[in-house]
């Protein structure tokens, strides 16, 4: 069989929370600190790309974990949102070199699957605070500390929906 054939070796960074033993043997094959973020990641942009290595840089391991396509509706970030469905985002993440493993939520917030998890550091957006947020609390709790980081100006995948409908 030739290289072509087979599947790229990135596939198995995804990982299905809803497998908790799979999810916890993935984990365990990671580097520490472990550094966790989230999100919808619908079109991966220069924005994305500069956030997800700023936020690898930080620790052992990036572990991403998507919004569902369900929570994406959820959202309000329109009735055509997601662009991407779920498992194709998840294939466009888990190519990235600065992601280490990739799974999904189906909640509003990420909290449950940060309190599976356990990372050691939490990063968001820069457009969050931090304080507010229960997930940083949460992390906080077992001695971990949470962060933001700047936004790369110019770059959001809703502006960038609104150019190419613009057209």
């Amino acid at each position: 069989m030739s290289s072509i054939d087979q599947a790229p070796a990135f596939l198995q960074k995804i990982v299905d929370a809803s497998a908790p033993d799979r999810l916890e043997a993935a984990l365990a094959r990671l580097p520490r600190p472990w550094v966790f973020t989230n999100g919808v990641f619908d079109v991966l942009h220069r924005g994305h790309v500069m956030y997800l290595a700023q936020a690898r840089a930080l620790g052992g391991s990036l572990i991403v974990a998507l919004n569902t396509d369900a929570s994406v509706k959820r959202l309000g970030k329109g009735d055509d949102r997601p662009l991407n469905a779920e498992a194709d985002r998840a294939i466009v993440m888990a190519s990235q070199e600065a992601v280490s493993l990739v799974t999904w939520f189906a909640e509003d917030t990420p909290v449950e699957i940060i309190a599976r998890i356990r990372p050691d550091i939490l990063v968001k957006g820069g457009d969050y605070d931090m304080a507010k947020l229960p997930e940083t609390r949460l992390v906080e709790s077992w001695g971990g500390h949470a962060l933001a980081l700047p936004f790369v100006a110019g770059y959001s995948t809703t502006k960038l929906v609104q150019r190419i409908r613009a057209g």
